[in-house]
């Protein structure tokens, strides 16, 4: 019988974290660029405890980009990012990040428990000791995600949604206040995207941890986002879901006509073939509205 405990309260960073800063993640007028390319530009947006944020947006639209300037491994020399007031080298203890997916062999002799332990002690050097308190943080880490049933199994013999548990769990296990996830949902079949979607908003819920996740399908996500951050072209429009998934704000960041299509519960953002270019230079769409975005 394993000893089964809630997710601690989220970490301090020894550079002394601003605990009254009202968002855990500020980006402002964030801009990088790369040989001359342009990858982001002007990107501002803010998160706050609990609350789930899709950072969505096509192949090639920045997204990768975007984390990587938020856990400080890409150079951002304009704008700014600040997590709980602190610079991304110095709030790495507050931030949990989930790369893109991860190839386990089946024949790699690691469990799930001990992928989750290595994400709360394997900074340290020499022979790991058996603690009670660092087995109740590993269980902890588990529980939150629901990994406990396969804890002592080898992580390459599981399913895909199981592996996604387990390196969330391995992300968790230092407890941090924002968490930060790279196309988690990719690969996965209908019902485990659904089913991971819902535990990050579980988390975000009973946690509150802030959770910054990046797709190019929102749909999993829109029953648990809070708030959309929408990349076309290295720009951003964020805000709530009904204020940035609608024509007008779309085409606008686009620059051409789209169109916001919802059917059988799902949203579809698709080129408008049939928008005209108004007099006031707005694209003119076939109802009779303005999307906004100038021809």
């Amino acid at each position: 019988m394993h000893e089964h405990t809630n997710l601690p309260t989220p970490a301090t960073s020894s550079h002394h974290a601003d605990t009254s800063c009202a968002s855990v993640l500020d980006v402002e007028d964030l801009t990088v660029s790369i040989g001359g390319r342009m990858l982001l530009q002007g990107v501002t947006f803010a998160l706050q405890p609990g609350q789930l944020c899709g950072l969505i947006g096509e192949n090639g639209a920045g997204k990768t980009t975007l984390l990587r300037s938020l856990i400080g491994v890409q150079p951002s020399p304009h704008g700014q990012v600040s997590i709980s007031g602190l610079s991304p080298r110095k709030s790495r203890d507050l931030v949990g990040y989930v790369p893109q997916k991860i190839n386990f062999s089946p024949d790699l002799p690691l469990r799930v428990y001990d992928l989750v332990q290595l994400g709360c002690d394997g900074h340290r050097l020499g022979p790991r000791w058996f603690s009670r308190r660092l087995h109740q943080q590993v269980m902890a880490a588990l529980d939150a995600v629901g990994a406990q049933d396969f804890a002592y199994q080898r992580i390459g013999e599981l399913s895909g949604g199981q592996q996604q548990r387990a390196v969330i769990a391995h992300a968790l296990a230092r407890r941090p206040r924002l968490l930060l996830l790279d196309e988690p949902l990719a690969n996965l079949d209908f019902r485990s995207a659904n089913e991971l979607a819902g535990l990050l908003g579980h988390l975000t819920r009973v946690h509150g941890i802030a959770v910054l996740v990046t797709a190019h399908d929102m749909n999993p996500l829109l029953p648990v986002m809070d708030h959309i951050v929408y990349l076309a072209k290295g720009r951003a429009a964020s805000g709530s879901v009904r204020e940035v998934v609608q024509s007008a704000t779309l085409s606008k960041l686009y620059g051409y006509p789209v169109a916001v299509i919802e059917h059988g519960g799902r949203v579809l953002v698709l080129p408008h073939a049939d928008a005209k270019v108004g007099e006031d230079g707005c694209y003119l769409m076939p109802n009779g509205s303005t999307s906004g975005g100038q021809a």
